[in-house]
């Protein structure tokens, strides 16, 4: 029985952290892209909310879940262009244009959610993408519910690692980004497009990130609530740097810190008495552990942060 117990327990948990670890993976496999490309992006937190608060409104009127999808990835996309045209175009400095947009986006976000909701007498809600077991691999002990009996965008994200990982370290076109973030002028003269190449590095980066929102909404709550993020971009940002900017390593540094979020609902749970504030400060104390434990073992990009003028000498 008590076997029977810990396995349930163990399952219910790994499931729960692999929820919990979705939007960050997501939104730290857009940063990948970004910082590969030299561009540091602190506006994750704005991307998710746009994302979230977009893909909310879309699908509340249209009511449709793949509808409101893809209004969350325009609202991310939308989100991240501006910090790019900001950044690359404008060359300001990228970390106060990602943490302007995070304090402008949790203000408008939060101004339009009064707006759709001010006719409605009780607080909207929309429906949730259901899960879908694989059959065979959901039977599979421990792991099997927790990784196979997953929703849609689950599903999506397992084949966006393993396309972004073959995309930035196996092509021609990974190379040509990790030089535009490593050395700019130098792959400028070679023929790499650098403002190009980070436009687009870019617009993955919000296409993912407004996905990362979406999935808070669509596949975890069903409703859009004031800062409902909560600080998890910052925390992706946290992933990207533990993940040492690899699609695989990012997914299981999400995973670890999805699992230390849902740490503390399950210690409270089994009846283990410690304050509830060290309860809520334990998912960013394990999240400044784990980046202590990464100091030295990794390098920037050359140029992140830096924006590129060509005509500059």
């Amino acid at each position: 029985m008590e076997q029977i117990f810990t396995l349930a327990f163990l399952t219910s948990f790994l499931s729960a952290a692999v929820s919990t670890a979705i939007p960050l993976a997501y939104a730290s496999m857009g940063e990948i892209y970004s910082e590969k490309a030299g561009i540091l992006n602190i506006g994750l937190e704005a991307n998710m909310l746009a994302g979230a608060f977009c893909s909310f409104a879309v699908a509340y009127t249209s009511g449709s879940l793949w509808m409101g999808l893809l209004g969350g990835i325009v609202g991310g996309l939308a989100v991240c262009m501006l910090h790019a045209f900001i950044s690359v175009r404008l060359a300001q400095n990228q970390t106060i244009c990602g943490i302007a947009l995070n304090i402008f986006l949790l203000g408008i976000s939060s101004y339009f959610l009064k707006i759709l909701v001010s006719n409605n007498p009780a607080f909207p809600q929309v429906a949730t993408f259901p899960k879908l077991a694989i059959p065979g691999l959901s039977a599979i002990p421990l792991i099997g519910e927790a990784l196979f009996n997953q929703n849609i965008l689950v599903y999506i994200l397992y084949l966006l690692i393993g396309i972004s990982h073959v995309l930035l370290k196996h092509t021609q076109w990974g190379n040509s980004l990790t030089a535009v973030g490593e050395h700019p002028r130098a792959a400028d003269t070679v023929g790499i497009r650098v403002y190009r190449t980070q436009y687009l590095a870019a617009a993955i980066n919000g296409m993912l990130g407004g996905m990362s929102g979406a999935y808070m909404v669509l596949a975890q709550l069903g409703v859009f609530t004031e800062n409902m993020t909560a600080g998890r971009g910052y925390i992706a940002l946290a992933v990207v740097i533990f993940g040492r900017r690899e699609p695989i390593r990012a997914a299981l540094a999400a995973l670890l810190f999805g699992a230390a979020e849902c740490m503390q609902f399950r210690m409270q749970a089994l009846g283990i008495d410690l304050p509830a504030q060290f309860m809520n400060m334990l998912p960013y104390l394990i999240t400044m552990i784990a980046l202590l434990g990464s100091i030295g073992k990794q390098r920037d990009p050359e140029s992140l942060g830096k924006p590129y003028i060509r005509d500059a000498r």
